[in-house]
């Protein structure tokens, strides 16, 4: 590009005002119009893995371990992701996909697509904002939150964080007044849905975390268990101490249909394996299961959650909304996950990887991007809508 007299002209008398500038002027001139530094590995991440391998460099060794690790062997942690990646998909062509939509309808409301962020604990070992940054990434996707009872945030300071749709993960107590108060305390704060964790009467053998000698670290806690009296007088430094203390070994569905009676919101059960049991859940007036091996960190050598969802789906035979969680990275795989029957699917450690990575912005982005690759599927398989995803989206 040539440059004529007049603009050099103009460039040098503009080269010589901003040199006669006092320092300090000049400065607040730069501050003005620079641009926020964005963190190279947000700005790079295109895909779920970037963000695990992210945050592997920012969070400590002993929150990566937690965070992680999974039961005995990790044998179920492995096939959990083997089993989605031997699902082949059949495309189909020359169909009209110029219109794709990715909303679906969850428990009479719209969401955006048919996924939502899983109760998981402790954000904060991931980002010094935790659960609050989680929460305005959700409202910033559109999507719903689901929030742990081991949270390291109060589930009051959460619902005041951001307008996101959220659902309350409860571990019921042995404490069975201080239950009905969590439970009390999450409708007040606006929590649309009671997530009742079934399958958890003690924890797994988590030899990972036990490796990595796992406790809070200073500055963090179980927010929500504040002023819970404990059985062994134990301090709640960690995971095994509250599962030791704290949560019921009988619990039972005369427990569930206690809990159903006293809440004003609809309840589901999380950690859904078996067919008769999700048939029992049915024929019990719960709101939907989720199908669910509590992210492989309970019992080794269980079947991947996409393995077991298709016995559940078909007893179920749509009497209940059936989510489902448990390896969820691509977009493809919540297609898989729904051409089996699932409604919808939550994701859980993707959650810690946009944390650590970027913070509210980076779990924003993690959704974004499973969105996005979840309507390149659809559009990729022939299909308009959700409610044209069945079985036969699947090669076999």
């Amino acid at each position: 590009m040539k440059t004529t007299r007049r603009q050099a002209i103009l460039s040098s008398l503009a080269l010589a005002a901003s040199a006669a500038l006092p320092a300090s002027t000049a400065l607040e001139s730069q501050k003005k119009t620079a641009k926020p530094a964005v963190d190279p590995a947000l700005a790079d991440a295109v895909s779920l893995s970037d963000f695990e391998a992210a945050a592997r460099k920012r969070m400590t060794h002993m929150a990566w371990e937690y965070v992680m690790g999974g039961a005995g062997d990790e044998i179920t942690l492995r096939w959990n992701r083997e089993a989605l990646d031997k699902l082949r998909l059949d495309p189909r062509v020359l169909r009209d996909v110029s219109q794709i939509s990715a909303e679906v309808t969850i428990l009479g409301e719209k969401w955006p697509f048919p996924v939502m962020l899983a109760p998981t604990a402790l954000h904060r070992l991931a980002h010094r904002e935790g659960e609050l940054a989680t929460a305005r990434a959700a409202a910033a996707a559109g999507v719903t939150m689901g929030l742990s009872t081991m949270s390291s945030t109060t589930l009051e300071d959460v619902a005041k964080a951001s307008p996101a749709r959220r659902w309350f993960q409860l571990y019921v107590q042995h404490d069975k007044g201080f239950t009905e108060e969590l439970v009390a305390r999450a409708e007040a704060s606006g929590y649309r849905a009671l997530v009742v964790t079934v399958d958890t009467p003690t924890d797994g053998a988590r030899n990972r975390q036990e490796r990595a000698k796992f406790h809070l670290p200073p500055g963090i806690e179980l927010a929500n268990l504040r002023g819970l009296k404990v059985r062994f007088g134990r301090k709640l430094d960690s995971e095994h101490k509250v599962f030791e203390n704290l949560l019921p070994d009988r619990l039972t569905w005369q427990d569930i249909e206690w809990l159903r009676k006293i809440s004003k919101v609809p309840v589901l059960l999380k950690g859904i394996l078996n067919a008769d049991d999700a048939d029992i859940a049915a024929r019990s007036g719960v709101a939907g299961i989720i199908v669910s091996n509590h992210g492989a960190r309970n019992l080794d050598t269980l079947p991947a959650t996409i393995d077991a969802l298709p016995r559940i789906t078909d007893k179920v035979a749509g009497r209940t909304l059936v989510l489902m969680d448990g390896g969820v990275r691509r977009g493809t795989d919540v297609l898989k996950a729904l051409a089996r029957g699932a409604n919808g699917v939550l994701i859980g450690r993707p959650i810690f990887h946009g944390l650590a990575t970027g913070g509210a912005e980076g779990v924003t982005k993690v959704l974004n991007i499973l969105r996005r690759e979840f309507e390149m599927a659809m559009a990729l398989t022939g299909v308009k809508q959700v409610s044209e995803i069945d079985r036969k989206v699947l090669w076999d």
